[in-house]
């Protein structure tokens, strides 16, 4: 299998485990500013030998400057080196959320609809985010603000290392949960949760690696896979829908909490339309973010499954 053919789970499951007790070893033994060189140089080595990844943020960049019709976005080899580096700035400031150096009061968060006094209810919600800014940032809200317990539903074989990482940093209201399939036993353990307050946060841009369902939506004018596991679950577990995106602005964050949907109904016979309208009408809001940090969605491989547009 070529690189380009791999599935973004291949790449991620090498790397990502790794990644994060190199960055976890950088909190604790040489803190940001020593760090700040050794990771610049790790993403100049994949930028300049990781050629599917280089080829993708191409693609990117060249279908939102399409889709916006806004030509200064189009892609060029230091824009795309540019969103490299982004990866590499988001990266730090995890390692200052892990170290505690990052600030609730640091964050600023939109949140119109006051979701955030919500989170304080009986009964939990759930955030679909998407890899676009920085995910961590429900950590921001778990353990620096709300001390909502938040449980991000993940694909990665090694939640257990990653929760006991995360603890060792010091996150006691973050857990990763492994969710490659949607058993009953996985089913009772999300409800329950929510019963008891919890908040469950899930990235609707990824589909899962082993024959996880997809639907088909319009994203930047092509189009593209999106997992149904979100809109599944809601309508599962009769839970109501935010959007969350962590975009950085002018050196700070900008926490955005939206209502999405307040339940997600489907019946068996008419399942499969009604989570293609929930998927196509997230698609069009992340692009919508997207333009708000167009270099700023950090996905590494081909997400339209093609070349077209894709010359770097």
């Amino acid at each position: 299998m070529s690189e380009s053919q791999q599935h973004w789970a291949d790449h991620k499951e090498r790397g990502n485990f790794w990644l994060m007790k190199l960055t976890a070893f950088g909190v604790k033994v040489l803190g940001r500013r020593l760090l700040t060189p050794v990771l610049y140089a790790i993403v100049l080595y994949f930028f300049l030998f990781g050629r599917s990844a280089r080829r993708s943020l191409w693609q990117y960049q060249q279908r939102l400057a399409d889709w916006s019709g806004q030509p200064a976005l189009r892609p060029t080899q230091w824009r795309v080196f540019g969103q490299f580096m982004a990866f590499a700035d988001a990266l730090l400031d995890k390692l200052d959320m892990w170290n505690g150096r990052l600030k609730i009061e640091d964050i600023d968060i939109v949140d119109p609809a006051r979701l955030r006094d919500q989170m304080r209810s009986e009964r939990g919600q759930m955030l679909v985010g998407a890899h676009l800014g920085n995910l961590e940032v429900c950590r921001a809200l778990a353990e620096l603000g709300e001390k909502v317990t938040m449980n991000v539903l993940v694909h990665t074989k090694h939640a257990e290392h990653f929760n006991r990482l995360l603890g060792e940093a010091g996150a006691t209201h973050l857990r990763l949960i492994q969710v490659s399939e949607l058993n009953p036993a996985v089913m009772l353990q999300l409800s329950q949760r929510l019963e008891n307050g919890e908040w469950l946060a899930i990235a609707g841009d990824r589909v899962p690696l082993h024959g996880g369902r997809h639907v088909q939506a319009s994203f930047l004018g092509h189009p593209a896979h999106f997992p149904q596991g979100p809109w599944l679950l809601a309508g599962l577990l009769k839970c109501p829908v935010n959007l969350l995106f962590c975009l950085k602005r002018e050196g700070r964050y900008r926490v955005i909490l939206e209502p999405f949907a307040e339940a997600v109904l489907w019946r068996r016979s008419d399942r499969e339309q009604v989570i293609a309208q929930w998927a196509a009408r997230y698609a069009e809001r992340l692009g919508h973010y997207c333009l708000e940090a167009p270099q700023q969605w950090f996905n590494f491989y081909p997400f339209w499954k093609t070349d077209d547009d894709a010359s770097a």
